[in-house]
């Protein structure tokens, strides 16, 4: 099966669905990378690893990185750029005309014959802006191909016991969550990666906990997936859902 895991910035593939994504690749799927921005306008360490101009070229060689240790094929980007944060964290979307944004994604979904197209929430996780911009372009994008229409998953679903609430998105019900202990140094291996994300990778963590976390005791041992298209009946056969072993299903739900 031909995977195509769509997000908005580097890390979003490590940390959202990292886990999924190399069980995939080991399960012999050629799993694909398409991010939209360099990750430009984020962190760039605690202390710094490189320049703010540096940063967008540095957060490329981190994804590159991660996408190998993950066991991608492919690592693409989009070109578009990620602004800077604002005063109080603001987040915001990057800059791009949305018709242009979905002709680029229903193109790469062409050109690797994607059958299963991995992307962000419809909450955008934590409601970041660039994270929702991204979904709705993918589901946009999907929606205009008149033939061979990949089915669509969402990442972080919602489920009852979510390991971090915040990253959830309650409006897309899990349909699969996964245990990815299996995996899970992999996924370790690749935040390491993406060094310049650390301090913000353990910063809420650490202040609930009240001690300085190692990166490892952050990184999520579970993940789940919600089918957005076409609509998931239950008992129904998934070709995406079926390809991951048995012993990594927790739950699967309607």
């Amino acid at each position: 099966m031909n995977i195509l895991a769509l997000f908005a910035h580097p890390d979003d593939e490590t940390m959202l669905a990292g886990g999924t994504l190399a069980a995939l690749a080991a399960n012999g799927h050629a799993v694909h990378v398409l991010l939209a921005t360099r990750g430009e306008g984020g962190e760039n360490g605690e202390p710094p690893v490189c320049s703010l101009e540096a940063l967008g070229q540095v957060r490329q060689a981190e994804a590159d990185c991660a996408a190998k240790i993950l066991g991608c094929q492919s690592l693409a980007f989009l070109d578009y750029i990620d602004p800077r944060i604002g005063p109080g964290d603001q987040l915001f979307a990057f800059e791009a005309d949305f018709i242009t944004l979905t002709s680029q994604i229903r193109n790469a979904v062409y050109s690797k014959s994607i059958q299963a197209l991995i992307t962000h929430g419809s909450n955008g996780e934590y409601g970041h802006p660039a994270h929702l911009l991204v979904h709705k372009a993918a589901v946009a994008a999907v929606q205009s191909m008149p033939e061979s229409q990949p089915s669509v998953y969402t990442v972080q679903a919602g489920y009852v016991n979510h390991p971090k609430p915040r990253i959830m998105n309650p409006n897309d019900p899990a349909h699969l969550v996964l245990n990815i202990s299996s995996v899970l140094e992999t996924k370790i291996q690749a935040a390491y990666c993406h060094r310049t994300q650390h301090a913000s990778f353990v910063r809420r963590p650490s202040q609930a906990a009240g001690r300085l976390l190692p990166l490892r005791d952050v990184i999520l041992a579970e993940e789940s997936l919600h089918r957005l298209m076409p609509a998931y009946q239950t008992g129904t056969s998934d070709p995406l859902f079926d390809s991951f072993p048995e012993t990594m299903k927790m739950t699967v739900s309607g």
